[in-house]
């Protein structure tokens, strides 16, 4: 199997690189951005027919949610546009595309998870690009899988889990919104996945093609997220003591971009279609050593 991977030093791409380091059935060509510029559909082009992957992992995304309000060019050059050059280069190739997306697509406003046939209605310019992206994808490609994911963290790279230990080691309280709920989701649990998608497709299998939710359980809050992670640290040893936590409302810390108050997903398909599990978040803080810079 040859995999194409964008996005090597991002948290997924990361991932992806480590967990197939080693794997002597599977040659890849790992590009981060400055390697593979995914806006530039002639080096797309070239970088695959030159490459010849069967499974071209897409984890290379604008994701700056609160940038993208007023960088909305470059937000939809690199999800849209980019996702586009990649499926036009993938289908030429009769190679599978695996396309990572988001929760930001939905409103936000529905009661219980929401499900891959749900209507799309994205707040924010972020998540507008993202869905662009999806439906470019579904347009050009006719071996895609496009898997919507939320809240993701691990030990490479930017996230809410090194953003609270870091500001949990600076302050003795902390005030955090409490009314956006969502399941978080380990980068290595959705690296794992793919890999797993794009082994099943490499194998022959009877792959259904589509739109995907991975994501983590239980769901929670913001607020009760950081809870977690700050009992976790103190056990660990890795925070001497916790802040204490005020719960806050989304009105009561605004920001540039609308972020959906229920991002709650649904895993059954991804389950039902390839035994794949929810992301255990718990379970992925249990070394929390790891995620310190």
């Amino acid at each position: 199997m040859r995999i194409l991977i964008t996005g090597s030093q991002g948290q997924v791409g990361h991932c992806l690189v480590e967990q197939l380091r080693g794997n002597e059935q599977v040659t890849i060509l790992a590009c981060d951005r400055h390697q593979l510029d995914i806006t530039d559909r002639t080096a797309v082009l070239n970088k695959v027919s030159e490459f010849k992957p069967t499974v071209i992992i897409n984890a290379a995304a604008y994701t700056a949610v609160d940038g993208a309000e007023s960088d909305r060019d470059l937000a939809y050059a690199i999800n849209q546009k980019g996702a586009k050059y990649l499926a036009d280069a993938a289908e030429q190739q009769g190679a599978a595309l695996l396309h990572i997306s988001t929760d930001y697509v939905f409103a936000g406003d529905k009661e219980g998870a929401y499900h891959e046939q749900d209507c799309p209605e994205s707040q924010s310019v972020y998540g507008a690009s993202k869905l662009a992206g999806e439906q470019a994808i579904q347009t050009a490609c006719s071996k895609h899988i496009i898997i919507r994911t939320a809240w993701v963290f691990g030990e490479h790279g930017g996230n809410f889990v090194k953003t609270m230990l870091r500001l949990a080691s600076q302050r003795d309280a902390l005030s955090i919104v409490d009314d956006q709920v969502c399941g978080p989701t380990y980068a290595g649990d959705l690296a794992k996945a793919l890999i797993y998608i794009a082994q099943c497709i490499d194998a022959g299998n009877d792959v259904a093609y589509g739109v995907y939710h991975f994501a983590g359980e239980p769901h929670v809050s913001w607020c009760e997220f950081a809870s977690t992670i700050f009992t976790r640290a103190h056990e660990q040893g890795v925070l001497k003591t916790t802040p204490t936590v005020t719960p806050i409302s989304t009105a009561e810390y605004p920001t540039p971009a609308t972020r959906p108050a229920n991002s709650r997903l649904n895993t059954s398909k991804i389950m039902t279609h390839f035994s794949i599990p929810a992301s255990d978040w718990q379970h992925a803080l249990g070394n929390l050593i790891r995620y310190q810079d």
